[in-house]
């Protein structure tokens, strides 16, 4: 995992869902993160999409589980890793 990518992506979670981007693991969920909602779920992605000029289908969207999981499939769009 590129930390550039990883650091990125926390602080960009971290912003949207407004608590400390080193509160977060890669086990990070909506259930474990109470801010995490379907609005902030939507934000949070937009927000991905824009910092690292990518675009998630649904599917992609829908996977996105765990901060570990978004993590992964940035890098893979970015081409920093293999397929999720």
């Amino acid at each position: 995992m590129g930390t550039d990518t990883r650091s990125k992506v926390l602080k960009i979670a971290g912003d949207v869902l407004s608590v400390s981007p080193s509160a977060l693991t890669e086990n990070s969920s909506p259930k474990m993160v109470e801010n995490w909602d379907s609005i902030r779920h939507l934000n949070l992605v937009l927000a991905l999409e824009d910092s690292f000029a990518l675009q998630f289908t649904p599917e992609e969207m829908e996977q996105m589980e765990t901060i570990g999981r978004i993590i992964l499939l940035v890098e893979v769009k970015l081409g920093e890793a293999g397929e999720p």
